[in-house]
């Protein structure tokens, strides 16, 4: 059994490393977008929420409930749904590009959400000690919220850019490529089981890596910031 595994991977290596690639240009492309974009949504949605700050409730309810509209719709559903708009942004509708468009704003979304839950953490009591001393409320966020949040937030990257990973998987299913358009087209289409067990493995693998990655900066920044 092992010896058809390692015959098939040899097999597959070529169109696995092209997987690879693609599922890294698409789940890092679309995670930078969505980490600048959900951090703007998420200050957003945490401003106008936030008292202290220029609390407006009307704003605050019309973006939560299309941040939250967006995040409700399963992503395949919502791929299929913004590949026009795709067409119009990267010029197709079908490849890697083109997914990026769908992944953003899906990602964008939930780590929207996320953003703000980080900066309502930060300690409502600095916030008030900082103002009160005649501080403009850009410079608070600029110097108090976003760096009191960045290590809940960088937490937050870390599960957005697994998230995203298993968005990209379905890009396959609409000629996206990636690792599960390779699990789609020869593992299941061609009954080949053991191509799936190696993409899945494959999967498995950057998961651990994203989440290692995030485990030691986050565990870097608790070292800087209690040092």
């Amino acid at each position: 059994m092992l010896a058809n595994f390692i015959q098939i991977f040899l097999e597959i290596q070529d169109k696995l490393v092209k997987a690879l690639s693609e599922t890294a240009f698409m789940t890092l492309t679309s995670l930078v977008l969505a980490i600048v974009l959900g951090i703007a949504l998420g200050l957003i949605l945490y401003i106008t929420n936030e008292p202290l700050l220029s609390k407006n409730t009307p704003v605050y309810q019309i973006v939560g409930f299309i941040s939250n509209m967006i995040s409700s719709i399963p992503f395949l559903i919502l791929m299929i749904f913004f590949l026009p708009l795709s067409s119009i942004i990267v010029g197709t509708k079908i490849g890697s590009k083109a997914v990026i468009v769908p992944l953003t704003i899906a990602a964008t979304a939930f780590f929207g959400r996320l953003a703000e839950a980080s900066f309502s953490e930060v300690d409502k009591g600095v916030l008030e000690a900082v103002l009160s001393s005649g501080a403009k409320k850009s410079h608070v966020i600029a110097r108090i919220v976003l760096p009191e949040a960045r290590i809940s937030l960088i937490k937050n990257i870390t599960v957005t850019a697994i998230t995203v990973l298993g968005f990209s998987a379905m890009a396959g299913l609409v000629g996206g490529g990636g690792i599960g358009d390779l699990a789609y087209r020869y593992g299941y289409q061609r009954y080949q089981k053991e191509v799936m067990i190696i993409c899945i493995v494959m999967l498995i693998i950057l998961v651990q890596v994203i989440q290692t990655v995030g485990d030691l900066i986050v565990r870097g920044l608790l070292k800087r910031k209690q040092g």
